[in-house]
């Protein structure tokens, strides 16, 4: 019996038909693993994973390796994206056991939980050197079947030998000059100068190495930072990566020029991309970045946003290529003929020219992903945006790629904060409103009387899955986003309460090490702890940010000293390994700039004051934090005794709760915060 039907999880979902006897993750299922004598096939993916969606058409929905699989295992289907703490557990013993990882995930367990053999794909015939799925599980049974002293041994040693992988962490220095300095160079050694980014194929969007980039050169000056980050930034912007018609960008380029995409868009990329390209106008005034930054938060706004006001994981990279074959790039990629039918001969060619479409092809069969390999301004601009409109109305009659409605409150919190900062910066209230409606949704549906957080939900309902703690960390970023922009002190209540449950519930009170799940979390045969980055912030690092957000707007020594402990890993990893605690060096130039905190008082109705509050919005000062109000509020503890100075609204920018002169002046506020 298949027993996914009733789980929320999308990807869970799409196996709920399936011949294999599923189970997901539970005591249940190990249970009848142990009754039943039997191994546990652990099966790890999601929903917008093409890999996972080729191994379940190959082998579980085939007949007869799912009756071999219902006889001689117990199956259990995991969503990585709704249990991020067992996909980690069990990803590090296959990269351990194998050098490499990916989705899907195929990890054999003892009825205890213990892994003893590892893969990712299996093909249905052996092929490039790997056996075949049935091969792998008559090779397993067997094992399981005669060696069974020999698998327990195995299975022991590797979870003696994840457990001696864990963080030996003592409380550190915070990172300093020295370190920033450290990790700007090893950026600069890996730095593609062809192509921008960092290192070869596959390449993936570097967001939270390039937030780093822009904060330091927004405290140091240096231009070299600046470079990188804009030169990266534009190669992306006009390679295949980017959807040139609809706007987002898929999870990676298959290739170091950034041409071929994996079609799959991510919440959580378009979300951190946003952030990056609204930054890099800020610094820049880019009409670049200003326009795929708006046009990022247009598509998810446009495609992920869901019903209730949240926004869906992702969007599928494969869809049917109009013959009834799911392949995947069939969604957005064109040939010149194509091109020809939905535009008229005249217009086509213009678009062959302006999007970089050959008759070979740049991707399969002589279709080609869009870019913008020529200057733009070689082109009439009234005829390419007429080009763009017709062709992205084409595209609207194919088939769609599928969208994983999941609700992923580490994702919206991110999503939150960039629909903020981008709104008010280019003057989209819609886009504020809407960062405001998946706050309120998270509030609603994910957090519960105890202020602990969910972490999917799906048509409003809740998911079983407890938040972990990028939840809490991502979460508390996006309400600190909004309660600067919106001048509304209740989200950074709300940030409080959720930062409570990191220092608590998520901290070793110790060393201030963090932990990925919760001290009163299931127990897998690991805690999960890793403050590297991957394709988001590591937990540990956004914890510190928000953290160190949170008493800059609060004075809370509590939160800052813990924001510090937490920042310790950064001085030992930043010089080491940087591209991978990008977001880590961030949070380091936050601190080491203060970060300031700007105090905007004055009535709402204003509008000297929301010149003011516009203003300090646009300061590059690495993590500045902003309230706006009345001095009489006492929503926000940074307006507490700040008098207007004249009569006239007054903008005070301090550092640890020491300000300089009050202004009245939005240039000169501007001045003080980096930002002429």
């Amino acid at each position: 019996m298949n027993r996914l039907a009733h789980e929320t999880s999308p990807y869970l979902l799409q196996h709920a038909d399936n011949p294999v006897a599923w189970w997901p993750w539970s005591a249940a299922a190990f249970d009848e693993a142990r009754k039943a004598n039997k191994p546990v096939l652990l099966s790890v993916g999601y929903s917008s994973c093409h890999w996972c969606h080729v191994m379940a058409g190959e082998s579980f929905e085939d007949e007869a390796t799912a009756a071999y699989l219902n006889e001689h295992f117990v199956s259990v289907k995991v969503d990585r994206e709704e249990r991020p703490d067992v996909d980690a557990v069990y990803m590090e013993a296959v990269q351990a056991a194998t050098g490499q990882g990916g989705w899907p995930m195929t990890v054999f367990l003892t009825p205890d939980a213990e892994p003893f053999y590892f893969g990712t794909y299996f093909p249905p015939e052996p092929r490039h050197g790997m056996p075949s799925f049935r091969q792998v599980l008559e090779g397993v049974r067997h094992a399981w079947d005669e060696r069974r002293d020999e698998v327990g041994e195995v299975a022991g040693k590797i979870v003696r030998d994840l457990a001696q992988r864990e963080i030996a962490y003592q409380t550190a220095r915070v990172p300093g000059e020295q370190e920033t300095a450290q990790a700007l160079l090893g950026l600069t050694r890996e730095y593609d100068q062809q192509r921008g980014g960092f290192g070869g194929a596959p390449k993936f969007p570097p967001s939270m190495v390039l937030e780093f980039l822009l904060r330091h050169h927004a405290r140091t000056g240096a231009e070299g930072a600046l470079q990188m980050a804009a030169d990266t930034c534009e190669r992306m912007a006009r390679g295949g990566i980017y959807d040139q018609l609809g706007g987002g960008f898929a999870r990676y380029s298959v290739d170091r020029d950034w041409v071929v995409p994996h079609f799959e868009k991510m919440l959580y990329d378009n979300a951190l991309l946003c952030r990056v390209y609204a930054h890099l106008w800020r610094a820049t005034g880019s009409d670049l970045a200003r326009r795929v930054a708006l046009e990022t938060a247009d598509f998810m706004v446009r495609e992920l946003r869901t019903g209730e006001g949240g926004f869906a994981s992702a969007l599928d990279a494969d869809s049917d290529d109009g013959e009834g074959r799911h392949v995947e790039g069939a969604y957005y990629v064109w040939t010149p003929e194509e091109l020809r039918r939905a535009l008229g001969e005249e217009d086509a060619e213009l678009a062959v020219r302006y999007f970089g479409v050959t008759e070979e092809g740049t991707f399969e069969h002589g279709r080609s992903v869009l870019q913008l390999p020529q200057g733009e301004t070689l082109f009439d601009a009234g005829r390419v945006a007429s080009v763009r409109e017709r062709l992205l109305a084409a595209r609207a009659e194919r088939p769609a790629p599928g969208r994983d409605d999941k609700v992923v409150a580490a994702w919206n919190g991110l999503a939150v904060a960039a629909l903020a900062e981008t709104g008010a910066y280019f003057g989209r209230p819609d886009l504020v409103d809407a960062a405001v409606a998946a706050a309120d949704l998270l509030v609603r549906v994910h957090l519960d009387e105890h202020a602990r957080l969910a972490r999917t939900s799906r048509d409003g309902r809740v998911g079983p899955n407890a938040g972990v703690l990028e939840d809490y960390a991502d979460v508390a970023e996006g309400f600190l986003a909004l309660a600067s922009v919106t001048g509304e002190g209740v989200w950074l209540d709300f940030a409080g309460l959720l930062l409570d449950q990191v220092t608590t519930r998520f901290t070793d009170p110790e060393s201030g090490a963090l932990y990925d799940t919760a001290a009163d979390a299931e127990r897998l045969i690991r805690r999960p702890q890793d403050p590297t980055d991957n394709a988001t912030p590591s937990g540990w690092t956004a914890a510190a940010g928000a953290l160190l957000g949170y008493a800059a707007h609060t004075g809370s020594e509590a939160h800052r000293t813990a924001a510090e402990r937490a920042l310790g890993v950064v001085k030992a990893l930043g010089p080491r390994v940087p591209r991978f605690i990008g977001w880590g060096l961030a949070v380091a130039e936050a601190l080491l700039d203060g970060p300031k905190e700007v105090a905007v008082v004055g009535p709402s109705v204003d509008e000297r004051t929301a010149a003011l509050h516009r203003t300090a919005l646009l300061g590059t000062a690495p993590g500045a934090v902003v309230a706006v109000g009345t001095a009489e509020s006492d929503e926000f503890p940074l307006l507490a005794g700040r008098p207007l100075v004249g009569g006239e609204p007054t903008a005070y920018v301090c550092r640890n709760f020491t300000c300089d002169a009050p202004t009245t002046d939005p240039e000169r506020l501007g001045g003080a915060l980096g930002r002429s």
